[in-house]
């Protein structure tokens, strides 16, 4: 089997994506975190000591998605065309699915970048409500969808 990421000679490697076709690229990643009431109710009543919680995650999520290449080692520094994160509130739960789209006009995807986004930003939710609750729990990071490339559309 060969792996895109090793050499001849065993050695890491970037892919080179020059021979392949620019074309528009998506990826939705979400994620959820789960927290007490306690928690929840001071981010909807923006009574957190640190500040605007949930526009803070969404400020990191897109700081993050442009950041990837830094963070990932194998993946590619993107001109990336568009960032957009949804937050849904989930009061039965108690918690909150941060979604994370990455789109641009390339010849790589944009799926890492998404799901960086997603996770960061959920890490900055549990950073700014530790102090209320630590036994936060950040789970189902996953990619949603993806299109365009030569591996097509994929949707979870």
């Amino acid at each position: 089997m060969n792996l895109t990421h090793l050499d001849e000679k065993n050695r890491p490697k970037m892919v080179d994506v020059s021979q392949k076709e620019s074309t528009t690229r998506v990826a939705v990643a979400s994620g959820r975190i789960q927290m007490s009431q306690e928690a929840y109710d001071a981010i909807m009543t923006n009574t957190t000591k640190k500040g605007p919680v949930l526009q803070t995650a969404v400020v990191a999520s897109i700081m993050a998605v442009k950041k990837t290449s830094e963070l990932i080692p194998m993946c590619h520094p993107l001109l990336l065309s568009g960032i957009n994160c949804d937050i849904e509130e989930l009061p039965t739960l108690p918690g909150f699915k941060l979604f994370v789209t990455a789109k641009l006009n390339g010849q790589t995807g944009v799926e890492m970048e998404a799901l960086t986004g997603v996770s960061v930003g959920l890490l900055t939710i549990y950073d700014m409500v530790k102090a209320i609750d630590k036994s936060m729990v950040i789970s189902e990071v996953q990619l949603e969808k993806k299109s365009g490339g030569k591996s097509g559309e994929y949707l979870r």
